[in-house]
């Protein structure tokens, strides 16, 4: 049962990080918008997305080694 708890849980991260970059990509490609927030700040909020999302990932990793 354990295992099969590990393995969900391993899905879910992943599908958070594809999530996180898909929203921080489309935020920094001007995909999506946020109305009345002028586009330089949404762009900034997505490059902050998908670097703190990176960072993330690689700490995660190193931690477990």
């Amino acid at each position: 049962m354990a295992k099969k708890l590990d393995i969900v849980a391993l899905l879910a991260w992943i599908v958070g990080i594809l999530v996180s970059l898909a929203v921080g990509f489309g935020m920094v490609s001007k995909t999506l918008i946020i109305p009345k927030i002028p586009e330089m700040i949404t762009t900034t909020a997505g490059w902050v997305v998908v670097v703190v999302t990176i960072v993330g990932v690689i700490l995660a990793i190193v931690k477990k080694l």
